[in-house]
């Protein structure tokens, strides 16, 4: 299990991933997920959530190319001409994957279960964030709802949806990202340290930011204090349910 958090606002982009991978209660391993191209014209990032060895292949055959049927050449992260290209790109990529591995990993009962995030921004087009999933089919982060997650999102989608929305700033976006990650480590054991940080402001063609958050961080660790301290003087500030039982009861 994994979690991976995309929030694209008006200022930029913050893309956020745990290194845990689970084969077992006793092998846990850490491995990098959010994966970062840099050329002069581009910077993209790809967070992947699923089977280990079937995004990792997806990531190898991207770095070698995907047959784009229209033209019979080789695509590549650094050759798609925009977001949308290239978000097809990993589309293709994971169907090929699928056409080569799915019928062995069924065998073996294992499931096809992987996903994307995908962001970035190529020229001087505007930057884009999009989720990709199993089947190559993508959807596109929209205004109205600023961030995307894939791998275990449910312990921190509720602090994305409370407080982040497309005009928050920039690095408040990636200290939202932070909290959102320490609500699913202490929900899901599957979701640990190190986290993955990039940070890219929407008018730049490379990343601000590229940071990975080791263990006892005192950053990190004070946030996470601070934030459980914040919720416990919440809910005692909150005045108790005034429902009493019946003395007839």
């Amino acid at each position: 299990m994994t979690y991976c958090a995309g929030i694209l606002v008006r200022e930029g982009l913050v893309m956020i991933a745990d290194t845990r991978t689970n084969a077992g209660l006793d092998n846990v391993s850490t491995f990098r997920k959010l994966n970062v191209v840099t050329t002069p014209d581009r910077t993209v990032a790809l967070a992947s959530a699923g089977n280990l060895s079937v995004t990792q292949t997806v990531l190898g055959l991207l770095q070698e190319g995907v047959l784009n049927p229209d033209t019979d050449e080789l695509e590549t992260l650094e050759t798609a001409p925009t977001m949308f290209r290239a978000a097809q790109v990993v589309g293709r990529a994971i169907r090929k994957v699928h056409q080569l591995d799915a019928q062995a990993l069924e065998e073996a009962n294992v499931k096809f279960d992987i996903s994307f995030l995908f962001g970035g921004r190529i020229g001087q087009a505007p930057m884009r964030l999009y989720m990709i999933y199993a089947a190559g089919n993508f959807i596109e982060c929209g205004l109205d709802s600023p961030f995307l997650q894939v791998g275990e999102h449910k312990y921190g989608k509720p602090i994305l949806d409370r407080a982040v929305t497309y005009q928050t700033q920039l690095y408040d976006a990636l200290k939202v990202a932070l909290i959102s990650m320490d609500s699913t480590m202490r929900s899901n054991l599957g979701v640990g340290l190190p986290i993955d940080v990039l940070v890219m402001r929407a008018d730049a063609l490379k990343p601000e930011l590229v940071h990975r958050i080791e263990a006892g961080e005192p950053y990190f660790h004070d946030l996470r204090e601070r934030w459980s301290a914040a919720l416990r003087a919440a809910h005692m500030a909150i005045p108790r349910p005034p429902y009493l039982p019946r003395k007839d009861a």
